[in-house]
């Protein structure tokens, strides 16, 4: 059996020989060991996505070396980007307060009155009002006519109008809103 010999000019894209260097530059890069591998390994994954790009007779040392540095440059700006969104969040949560128990009552009556309603209209809603589809894609996604869907979602409608005119307390007559109209009828 032959073995074929491979000449320097025509050794394909070749990055083993360069694992020493990549590493060492990435170290100097995040100033830690396991950090440097994973940089390491995302600019080889990279590296070898965009394989073409490369120009044959290039170096490929500084190909490389410019692979883990552009890298690093993105794993940074994402870092970035992601502490700025965490920081915007915490604001945000600071600002925000928890349903107090009316509003957890009210949302725990206005779901329980939406999953009483007949599956039909239940799903022609769902699609039309939470998924925000056109009647055209709902009728479709559903199998059923235009005007089919409708009528479900106009009965869904008046169904839970008729649960909000009845001061939202629907089947669970126990319920009821504190400082909400019952209190102010009495």
């Amino acid at each position: 059996m032959r073995i074929p010999v491979m000449n320097k000019e025509k050794r394909p894209f070749d990055v083993i020989g360069q694992l020493a260097t990549l590493r060492r530059y990435a170290r100097s890069l995040v100033r830690n060991p396991d950090d440097a591998e994973d940089l390491v390994h995302d600019a080889l994954v990279r590296a070898y996505e965009r394989e073409q790009t490369f120009r044959r007779g290039g170096s490929i040392r500084s190909w490389l070396l410019s692979v883990v540095h552009n890298t690093h440059i993105d794993r940074l700006r994402r870092a970035r980007s992601q502490a700025r969104r965490a920081e915007a969040a915490a604001e945000v949560s600071d600002t925000a307060q928890a349903a107090d128990q009316d509003h957890t009552v009210r949302l725990r009556q206005v779901r329980e009155a939406f999953f009483d309603l007949p599956e039909e209209q239940r799903e022609a809603l769902h699609l039309v009002a939470i998924e925000d589809l056109s009647y055209q894609e709902a009728a479709d996604a559903l199998g059923i006519p235009v005007g089919t869907l409708m009528s479900r979602v106009s009965r869904a409608r008046a169904a839970l109008r008729n649960f909000e005119e009845q001061g939202g307390t629907g089947r669970n007559r126990h319920l009821r809103l504190i400082g909400g109209q019952d209190n102010e009828t009495r």
